[in-house]
């Protein structure tokens, strides 16, 4: 397959799954072209021995550094940059200014998600979740999570827009999960309603809707007080 015709034919027969497959590949190679970089990836072995869910918790209760468990292993986590936080509050605080008095609350990303996919037990920290279950105040992590979002950077996009994207999926009372790119102006919404079918949203003007919880934000509220770099949109 070595001509663009041959390409397209290719891609002209692929199913749907297929196609969104190539899709979140496509966005995977754009993010890592970009070439920016932190200091370390964000996700690396933090032991070689199994640990049980509860060993889990108990480690983490302690722990300096905060770390994701998948299927026995676990993954430490690096610190964000103040841009990554910024806009993580200005999500946080709209989704709790909108939720005030309702059923349906926001966490930011100390608290964690639990669910199971194939057997095998995940806890990730999302950067904000919205649940709308039961709540125990006690409780260090959520089950029944409606919305997620994840802000995006450069060390950890591809784990967020594949492996992440496709495990979220699994948790039975998801309905969005959304993605806010950090550096540029970029919200991407999958929604289970639509068959996890990408919506980018990328002007100032527009707004990202939240249908799992009937809010609408505009982009410049998302990324208010946010500055980007020379390649950004604005400074």
């Amino acid at each position: 397959m070595n001509t663009l015709h041959e390409i397209r034919q290719a891609i002209e027969i692929l199913s749907a799954a297929q196609l969104r497959d190539l899709e979140v590949w496509i966005r995977e190679t754009a993010d890592a072209a970009e070439g920016v970089s932190e200091p370390r990836p964000a996700y690396a072995p933090a032991q070689a021995d199994y640990l049980s869910v509860d060993e889990y918790l108990k480690f983490e209760e302690t722990s300096t550094i905060r770390h994701e468990y998948i299927g026995g292993e676990l993954f430490a986590m690096t610190g964000a940059t103040k841009r990554h936080n910024e806009i993580t509050l200005n999500v946080a605080t709209a989704l709790h200014g909108h939720l005030r008095g309702g059923l349906c609350r926001a966490y930011v990303e100390s608290v964690k998600v639990r669910f199971t996919v194939r057997r095998n037990e995940i806890l990730y920290y999302p950067d904000v979740s919205v649940d709308c279950g039961p709540r125990d105040p006690e409780e260090v992590y959520l089950t029944d999570p409606r919305l997620i979002v994840e802000v995006l950077s450069p060390s950890t996009a591809r784990f967020d827009r594949h492996e992440k994207a496709l495990n979220y999926r699994e948790i039975p009372t998801l309905e969005e999960y959304v993605l806010v790119a950090q550096h540029k102006l970029e919200v991407t919404v999958f929604r289970r309603s639509e068959d996890w079918r990408a919506q980018v949203i990328t002007l100032p003007d527009e707004s990202a809707e939240f249908r799992s919880i009937e809010l609408s934000l505009p982009l410049d509220r998302i990324y208010e007080g946010v500055l980007f770099d020379t390649s950004g949109l604005r400074k």
